[in-house]
C-alpha cells in the first residue's frame, strides 16, 4: 500500500498543475499582447508607425518571463522525480534481493511465487514450490571459514538458477535455504520429479574453490496447488505452499538427509506433535518429570547383582510414561541433553546411596555431551556436591563420539579414569570401532549391542559375539552383554566367557522406589543410612540456576 501511496504521488508531481497553469497562462497572454506589440514593434522599427506602449511591451516581457520559469520549473520536477524513481528503484531491488547470491530473498519469493501461480491457473497448469536445505553446511563454516561458506553458497544459487526453469523465481531464503517455484502440468507430476533429480544431479555434488574441495548434499521438501492426481488442493495463497514445503523439508532431514518428499497431510500432523513434544519436554525440565529407572547388572556366572544401568523415563502428565527412544533425539536436538543429564544423574546418585556400597551405576553419555570440553569438570564436580564415589560410577559412551571428535574424548575420558570413573564403550560391534582405536582408549570395558546376543541361535551373530568376547580376553577388557532375553541366550553365553550380563530375562527396569524394595528383599541396601546432601529437588533447582549462569 505504501509503495502505491508513492507511486500516486510521484505522478501527481510529473503532473504539477501549478507549472503547468503558469506555462499556460503566460502563452495564452504572450500571444493576446504579442498580437498587439509585435506588429507596433516593427512598424516602429520600420519607421512606419508610432512605438508601441510600454505598459504592453512590459506586459509581453513578463510573460515570456513567466512561460520561461513554468518550463525550466516543470523540467527541474520531472529530472527530480526521475532520480527519485531509480533511488526508488535501487531500493526496492535491494530490499527484495539477497546480496550474496542475486537471488530473490524471503520478504520477495512470496510474492513472486503468487504471480507465477495465477499465471499458471489461468493457463489450466499447477504450481509446485520447492524448498531446499544444504545438509551439514555449519560444518562447511566451522572447518573452512564463513569466507569459504560464502563462495560455496553463491556456486550453489548459480548451478540453481542454471538448472530450473527461467521462468522460475529462484531464492535465498537465509543462511543454507533456497527455494523455487514452477509451473507443470497437472496430470504429469513427475515432470516436478524429473527435475528434482536434475539437481541432486547438477546442484549438489563437490564444489572447487580455489583449491579446496567441499562436498555438498540437499534435503529438500516440495508442496503444490493441486494434489498428485491433479485436482486443486485449495491451496488458498503462496504462504501455504511454502508453509508445506519448509514440512516436507523437515522431513527429509528427519529421515537422513540427501532425499526429497512431497508434503502429505499427516506430516504436518507429525510437525505438530513434534512441536507439542519439544514444549514438553522443556516443561518437563523445569517440573522435574524426567526420572531414572535402572535396569540390573548380573554376573552370568554366578548370578550374583553386580549393579544398575541407569535408563531415563519421562512420566508425562499428558503422555504418561514415555520411553527414551521418543524424547531423546529430541532433547539432543534442541540442546537441552545436557541438563536432562545432569538432573536424572543427580537424582541417580541419590538413589544409589540407599544402595549396598558394591552396586555400580552406570549412566550413558549422549555424544551431544561429549562436544562440551567441560563436560569430565562437570561431573566431576556434580560427584563431590552429591558424595557419591567416584569408583562405583561407569559411563558408558557409544563409538559415534570416537568419530566425531577422538582427541578431545579421549582427554576427557583420561581425565575421569584419573579420578576414579569407569568407562565402557556401549552398543560394540553396530559401529565403526577400529581395533586402533579401541587399544589407544583408556577404556575399562565393552558392552556387546543387543542385537546381536538377542540372536544368538542364528550362526553369524554367535560368531561375532564370540569373536568380541575373544577380542575383550585379548585387550583385558571385561565385557557385558546386552539383550539377555531368555535362558537358552543365557545358556550360550555362559559357555563363551566369564561376562556381566543385563536383559528383560533378569527383570524389567525399575523407578528408585521399586529397586529399594528389591534390593531390601535380596540384602543388598547399604550397611549405614545414605548421607543426603540435599533432595533431589534441590539439586534440579541447583542445576536450573547453574544452567541460567551458563546462558548469562
Amino acid at each position: 500500500m505504501a509503495e502505491d501511496d508513492n507511486q500516486q504521488k510521484l505522478g501527481k508531481a510529473e503532473r504539477d498543475i501549478v507549472a503547468l497553469g503558469i506555462a499556460a497562462a503566460a502563452i495564452i497572454l504572450f500571444v493576446v499582447t504579442g498580437s498587439s506589440v509585435l506588429p507596433l514593434v516593427a512598424a516602429s522599427i520600420m519607421g512606419t508607425g508610432a512605438a508601441p506602449d510600454n505598459l504592453l511591451v512590459n506586459a509581453m516581457l513578463l510573460n515570456i518571463a513567466l512561460m520561461i520559469f513554468g518550463w525550466r520549473r516543470y523540467r527541474d520536477l520531472t529530472s527530480e522525480i526521475a532520480v527519485r524513481k531509480q533511488a526508488e528503484e535501487i531500493a526496492r531491488k535491494l530490499a527484495e534481493t539477497d546480496p550474496l547470491t542475486n537471488c530473490l530473498n524471503r520478504r520477495s519469493i512470496g510474492s513472486a511465487t503468487e504471480k507465477l501461480r495465477r499465471m499458471a491457473n489461468a493457463r489450466g497448469q499447477a504450481t509446485a514450490f520447492v524448498m531446499i536445505d544444504l545438509d551439514n553446511f555449519k560444518q562447511v563454516n566451522d572447518m573452512n571459514g564463513h569466507g569459504m561458506g560464502d563462495k560455496v553458497l553463491t556456486v550453489m544459487a548459480k548451478r540453481l538458477r542454471d538448472a530450473v526453469p527461467d521462468t522460475s523465481p529462484v531464492a535465498r531464503l537465509g543462511g543454507d535455504e533456497f527455494a523455487f517455484a514452477m509451473s507443470y502440468s497437472p496430470d504429469h507430476p513427475e515432470k516436478v520429479d524429473e527435475l528434482i533429480a536434475v539437481l541432486f544431479e547438477k546442484v549438489s555434488g563437490k564444489v572447487e574453490i580455489e583449491g579446496s574441495s567441499v562436498d555438498t548434499t540437499m534435503s529438500i521438501g516440495i508442496s503444490t496447488d493441486h494434489d498428485l492426481k491433479g485436482k486443486a488442493a485449495g491451496i488458498e495463497d503462496s504462504e501455504n505452499l511454502i508453509h508445506h514445503a519448509d514440512i516436507a523439508m523437515y522431513q527429509a532431514k528427519k529421515n537422513g538427509k540427501n532425499r526429497y518428499f512431497w508434503f502429505e497431510p499427516t506430516m504436518e500432523n507429525e510437525l505438530r506433535f513434534r512441536n507439542e513434544l519439544e514444549n514438553g519436554i522443556r516443561r518437563g525440565l523445569k517440573r522435574g518429570e524426567f526420572v531414572p529407572f535402572y535396569e540390573q547388572q548380573v554376573d552370568i556366572s554366578t548370578g550374583e547383582l553386580v549393579g544398575f544401568e541407569m535408563l531415563a523415563r519421562w512420566k508425562s502428565p499428558e503422555l504418561g510414561l514415555v520411553n527414551p527412544d521418543v524424547f531423546i533425539p529430541i532433547a539432543e536436538e534442541i540442546g537441552v541433553i545436557a541438563e536432562m543429564s545432569e538432573q536424572l544423574m543427580v537424582q541417580a546418585f541419590t538413589d544409589a546411596q540407599a544402595w549396598d556400597s558394591s552396586l555400580t551405576l552406570s549412566v550413558n553419555i549422549s555424544p551431544v555431551q561429549l562436544r562440551d570440553p567441560w563436560f569430565s569438570q562437570r561431573l566431576l564436580k556434580l560427584l563431590i556436591e552429591n558424595n557419591f564415589p567416584a569408583h562405583r560410577l561407569e559411563i558408558e559412551v557409544t563409538e559415534t563420539c570416537l568419530h566425531e571428535n577422538l582427541g578431545l574424548v579421549k582427554s576427557m575420558i583420561a581425565s575421569l579414569r584419573n579420578q576414579g570413573v569407569r568407562v565402557s564403550l556401549d552398543d560394540f560391534g553396530a559401529g565403526y570401532s577400529s581395533l586402533s582405536q579401541l587399544r589407544s582408549l583408556p577404556l575399562d570395558r565393552i558392552k556387546i549391542d543387543r542385537s546381536f546376543v538377542s540372536e544368538l541361535r542364528n550362526k553369524d551373530s554367535s560368531k561375532i559375539v564370540d569373536a568380541i568376547i575373544s577380542l575383550g580376553d585379548g585387550l583385558q577388557m571385561p565385557i557385558t552383554a546386552e539383550g539377555i532375553e531368555n535362558e537358552d541366550i543365557l545358556a550360550q553365553l555362559r559357555e563363551m566367557g566369564e561376562l556381566k550380563g543385563q536383559g528383560y530375562h533378569y527383570g524389567r527396569p525399575e523407578d528408585g522406589s521399586q529397586m529399594l524394595e528389591r534390593l531390601a528383599e535380596n540384602g543388598k541396601l547399604a550397611k549405614t543410612p545414605p548421607v543426603v546432601t540435599k533432595t533431589a529437588t534441590e539439586a534440579v533447582d541447583e542445576i536450573d540456576a547453574a544452567q541460567e549462569q551458563r546462558r548469562a
